[in-house]
Parts: C-alpha cells; structure tokens; sequence
C-alpha cells in the first residue's frame, strides 16, 4: 500500500490498529454479542482506547468511539492524528453509528484518517513495515480508511454555532 495511505507510518498505524483490536477483547456485550474497540491517536503520541459496554437497560450502553473520546478528553487530551475502529465483523468490516459520527465530528478535523480494522486483521504476523508491503486491494481485506468528512459529509458541528471546535 502506498505511503500516502499512511502517512503516520505503518508501526505507530499498526500499534494503533492492534490497540483497537485489544479494546474490541475487552468489551463487555453481553446481549448483541457484537464487540466493537476504538483506539485513538493523541497529537501526543499516547493512544487511547474504549469498548462497547451494554446495559440491560439497552439505552444506557455506550459505543466503543465515545468511551475512547470521553476517555481522552478526560485525560486532557483533545487533538487527535487517526482513529481505529474494530469489531468481530470479518471484510468489509462495519463502520460507527450515527451517534458516534455525530460525536466523532466534535472532536476531530474533517481531514483526520479513520481506520476501520477487519476482525482477520489480528490474524496477521506483522513486522514494523508489513503495511507498506500490501498492494491497495490486499489491503483492503483488513482495512478501509476515511476521512471525518466522508464519514459525516455536511454534518453539523461546532462551527456551525460560532465556536472553534478542540481540532
């Protein structure tokens, strides 16, 4: 795959991508079954990272993508560089809900990378630079990029109200 598909570099990608499928592990889901783990790249370098939790009261579950954003923010951390989102679902893999784009689109610029792993991704044995050796369809049996904007073209956001977003 090319170097402009990641531009981060494919260890601090890869890192980024392994910790999502580390949170997905960690999600507590006990009624949908469907893991989903989020891991979040700090200007920083720090990666935070959340999971999916479920409540009997379905209502009051949280998505992966907001406890990783919460989690952040709550550490101080409001400038991001990529986001990895990963769930049990095998190529193509799923991509957040409304809400969590919705969420997304506070805290992150509308050029900002997200990564959507594929479950097989963890199946891989990777060296520091295995990323830069896949072709562009091999590739995206593990991995779909977008950029915010894509996700959430023409969404809503703090600019919208008069206000600079933390971006």
């Amino acid at each position: 795959m090319s170097k402009e598909a990641y531009p981060l570099g494919a260890s601090a990608l890869d890192e980024l991508f392994r910790a999502s499928l580390k949170y997905r592990d960690r999600a507590y889901a006990p009624y949908s079954k469907f893991r989903v783990g989020a891991a979040l790249l700090g200007a920083d370098g720090q990666i935070f990272g959340g999971c999916n939790v479920e409540n009997a009261s379905y209502g009051a579950g949280i998505c992966a993508e907001r406890t990783a954003i919460v989690k952040a923010i709550s550490e101080g951390q409001n400038k991001f560089l990529a986001v990895a989102v990963s769930s049990d679902v095998p190529s193509p893999t799923t991509s957040p809900c409304g809400i969590c784009r919705q969420f997304l689109r506070e805290f992150l610029s509308p050029k900002i990378p997200i990564y959507f792993i594929s479950a097989e991704y963890q199946s891989i044995k990777s060296t520091p630079t295995w990323l830069e050796t896949l072709d562009d369809e091999e590739a995206k049996k593990y991995i779909v990029k977008m950029t915010m904007e894509e996700l959430l073209p023409n969404s809503f956001g703090p600019d919208n109200l008069g206000i600079k977003g933390p971006q």
